[in-house]
């Protein structure tokens, strides 16, 4: 079927058949001229790389202010002593509770003297019922003790955490089962009332614009200086002594984040930001 066909195209085959130079309808136009088309591609290129280049650096620069207005707006958040407050206490609160959730299995079982699955579920049904009740119940104290103070919410999750300080000392000296295991409880719906309105505080003591960025750093800060390194501290001072004596540090922590609540709570400068 291709024999006696030429292999050239039909405007090269008019071209060449034809005389001389081959017109614009029947040969090359001048868009196809080689000149004319490296010169396009060349300018082309030009064109994009520059793009390219102008781009790259105006990405760069919005990077750079972006981190500059990042950097900014923590260092405005640390300089508020309302939000620095609040967040130091929510950190020590955090120790404390990632202590308890990290041992308290170990501890029923090592000191107090019971079964791993006795101990896991005591503790864990402990935790899920007093974390539903404590924190409704906390929630609607702060509510009701808002219409009297406009620091009720600092307030009544200092006074929370610190009568759990010395109930999570009771339960960790208390021989009595029925002892223990009542001042478990009590302690953890004491400290499970501050859990929502803590974060409500951290959001109304900054301006509108800034609560994203207060919460993520008050959650980098609480696990950074809270429930990552209290585990390993329990755990190397139970090995320098004993599970008992390491426990001693979680009523510690528990009193400091009551402490700074309420020294927060009574400073003339927290005030809610709407």
């Amino acid at each position: 079927a291709w024999q006696g066909r030429s292999w050239r195209s039909p405007r090269l085959r008019s071209a060449s058949s034809g005389s001389g130079t081959p017109s614009h309808s029947e040969g090359l136009r001048p868009s196809d001229s080689p000149t004319r088309s490296l010169a396009s591609r060349f300018a082309g290129s030009l064109r994009f790389r520059l793009r390219e280049s102008y781009g790259g650096r105006a990405e760069a620069q919005g990077a750079k202010e972006e981190r500059e207005g990042v950097v900014a707006a923590y260092a405005r958040l640390l300089r508020n002593r309302s939000y620095a407050l609040t967040v130091a206490g929510y950190a020590a609160y955090t120790f404390a509770l990632g202590g308890l959730a990290f041992w308290m299995p170990s501890f029923l079982e090592r000191v107090r003297g019971l079964s791993k699955t006795e101990a896991t579920t005591q503790f864990g049904a402990i935790v899920v019922v007093t974390g539903f009740v404590g924190t409704f119940a906390g929630g609607w104290l702060g509510d009701w003790y808002l219409k009297r103070s406009a620091n009720a919410y600092l307030q009544v999750s200092a006074w929370a955490t610190l009568a759990a300080a010395p109930a999570a000392l009771a339960a960790f000296v208390l021989p009595q089962r029925a002892a223990y295991t009542t001042a478990i409880v009590i302690a953890e719906l004491l400290m499970f009332a501050s859990t929502g309105l803590i974060n409500s505080a951290i959001v109304n003591v900054v301006a509108p614009t800034e609560r994203a960025t207060a919460v993520a750093l008050s959650i980098l800060a609480i696990h950074l200086l809270g429930d990552v390194p209290s585990p390993l501290l329990i755990g190397v001072i139970s090995d320098a002594t004993s599970l008992s004596t390491a426990f001693r540090v979680v009523p510690v922590a528990i009193l400091v984040a009551g402490l700074i609540w309420l020294w927060g709570g009574r400073s003339p400068g927290l005030k809610s930001k709407v």
